[in-house]
């Protein structure tokens, strides 16, 4: 009994220091080696089959070329098996490994359109009665100009759901866009107004209630509202220029030149930046200051017009 025991655990770890030297040969020990058959399993149609191998070998490959047909081939058959997280994370990964590729922006254009368009679908078909939805399709009529349609559902959901972050501003923007430049503002900006008591962190509503006051030459309290916009969002170049301007044209020009000064960073080729903070400089007698600017304007103003038209 002891030495068919001793045998037993003598074969068994036998086996077992060699399983590692047949695996090793198997197409899914080598990452480039699955890939290829992957690929081939894709051009015959074979996606259910396929995607498992893309998605274990294509992160440790090396190939650079490999990578990228790997990568292509992988949120190909993601999409076609409606696999929405790997088709996503496999376009995102190309865009990492292949930035400006015109191949990879074209289907990230495509894929990502049809999985909006899919996700739209699902939100229809199972809570068609949601705010979500019928925000979705008041979204998809503004595209379409119907502006009375799109204040209406706007109004219903605030009606139904009246704590929802957001439907005042696009209320308000609704109500703008149907005004067109000369008409009333005094509904659109109470919509602001209550959005930004909902939600006190909207830098976006913030930014337009300053245009109102900018356009109606409330020069402070233009200035009050793009700074806070400022405040809410860092990042939010155009508020900048905005308090700049409304600063400058209160006559405070030497509080305007930090915003410009700012705005300019951020925006370096916007000869508008340049030659707001031009003035600015100038009237506060900085001439080397204004020159400088002036110069930047003209090289900015050059490259935009040298640079092809869409």
């Amino acid at each position: 009994m002891r030495l068919l025991i001793a045998v037993l655990v003598s074969t068994s770890v036998s086996m077992l220091s060699a399983a590692p030297q047949v695996a090793n040969k198997s197409p899914v020990g080598d990452p480039a080696v699955a890939t290829r058959k992957a690929i081939t399993l894709v051009e015959n149609g074979r996606c259910k089959e396929a995607l498992p191998l893309l998605k274990q070998s294509i992160p440790r490959l090396n190939d650079k070329q490999l990578k990228y047909s790997g990568g292509m081939a992988e949120a190909r058959c993601a999409m076609a098996l409606d696999e929405q997280a790997a088709a996503a994370e496999a376009l995102f990964t190309l865009r990492r490994e292949f930035p400006g590729d015109p191949e990879v922006l074209y289907i990230s254009t495509h894929y990502f359109s049809q999985l909006a368009m899919r996700s739209s679908q699902e939100l229809a078909a199972k809570a068609p009665n949601s705010y979500q939805a019928r925000r979705l399709e008041a979204e998809a009529l503004e595209s379409q100009g119907k502006w009375d349609q799109v204040i209406g559902i706007y109004k219903g959901i605030l009606k139904d759901n009246p704590q929802t972050a957001g439907i005042h501003y696009r209320l308000g923007q609704a109500l703008l866009s149907k005004a067109g430049d000369s008409g009333p503002v005094d509904e659109a900006k109470a919509e602001f107004q209550k959005e930004l008591q909902m939600d006190p962190h909207n830098a976006a509503a913030e930014f337009v209630l300053g245009e109102l006051a900018r356009r109606a030459g409330q020069w402070t309290e233009a200035a009050q509202h793009f700074s806070n916009a400022t405040k809410l969002d860092v990042g939010f170049s155009e508020a900048y220029l905005a308090l700049g301007m409304s600063l400058a044209s209160a006559g405070k020009y030497a509080e305007a030149i930090p915003p410009l000064r700012t705005y300019v960073q951020m925006q370096p080729a916007d000869a508008a930046g340049h030659y707001q903070l031009a003035i600015a400089y100038s009237r506060v007698g900085d001439k080397d200051g204004a020159a400088r600017e002036l110069a930047l304007q003209k090289q900015a103003s050059a490259h935009s017009q040298a640079a092809p038209q869409p």
